[in-house]
């Protein structure tokens, strides 16, 4: 599969699959309260991520291109599974008061997820540290985006945006809604559309001159991932429906109490 067009839908249903899968397993959790044992359950994702990622390195083929992808989504996914399902996320679990406001605000917003950074930033170490040298940066740049990404958007719902979509924030992070802020947008957003479009256009350009299947193939890959990261950002000012995109999948929500998170 080295069509950049069929590339680029894999990377973007993979997004889809990973992004619903992941919604599901946490509803699925907050309705029985096995949410430590999702996580554990969900363990060798991770350990396929860290062979997956292990054995790309030196695989310079189509193959290893798809290898290193997939390996640094599932450490990814399964980071973003234990913060979702509230078992890696910060020692803050408490909302926001009222008045809160500004220095403050901040490092107490940050103390609800700082566990969950560090994670994903000893994850981004320990690829960044693997890839030293290696013939083989797919699993590297993969994450990278998605790093990149998330922190942004992390930092643009805390600013302030117009449009915040909070029907999927599960049961046991309900106290992080308390810590956003739906309003005009703040100079962050522009500073993460300006990187997230800078490095999708890099990404597109290699991929136009690309002279190999390998090349071409993680190009696709890079460019359909930065893409999907730069139109999570838009539809923070865009009215657009996404949340149908996985709704009709998931069961139906169960409230907990502030003793059950």
């Amino acid at each position: 599969m080295t069509n950049a067009w069929v590339v680029s839908l894999f990377a973007i249903f993979v997004w889809w699959f990973a992004t619903g899968a992941i919604l599901v397993a946490v509803r699925r959790a907050d309705r029985v309260g096995n949410h430590m044992a999702v996580v554990v359950k969900a363990l060798p994702i991770l350990l396929f991520g860290a062979w997956a990622v292990h054995a790309s390195l030196t695989d310079v083929t189509v193959a290893g291109v798809y290898l290193g992808f997939a390996g640094a989504l599932a450490i990814w996914a399964w980071i973003e599974l234990a913060f979702l399902a509230g078992v890696i996320t910060g020692p803050m679990r408490d909302d926001a008061p009222p008045d809160l406001a500004g220095k403050e605000r901040f490092f107490r917003a940050f103390s609800t997820v700082a566990y969950h950074e560090l994670a994903l930033t000893l994850g981004f170490f320990g690829i960044v540290l693997a890839s030293g040298g290696a013939p083989n940066q797919m699993a590297m740049a993969t994450y990278l985006i998605l790093f990149l990404a998330r922190i942004s958007a992390k930092l643009n719902l805390f600013y302030g945006v117009p449009r915040i979509n909070t029907e999927f924030v599960p049961a046991r992070l309900t106290h992080l809604k308390s810590y956003f802020r739906k309003g005009p947008a703040t100079w962050a957003f522009p500073a993460a559309i300006t990187v997230l479009t800078a490095i999708t256009l890099v990404c597109a350009e290699r991929l136009w001159t690309a002279q190999s299947d390998v090349t071409t193939v993680g190009f696709a890959l890079l460019t359909a991932l930065a893409a999907l990261a730069l139109l999570e950002h838009w539809l923070m000012v865009v009215p657009l429906p996404d949340a149908k995109l996985w709704r009709w999948m998931l069961p139906a929500p169960k409230t907990m109490t502030k003793e059950e998170r």
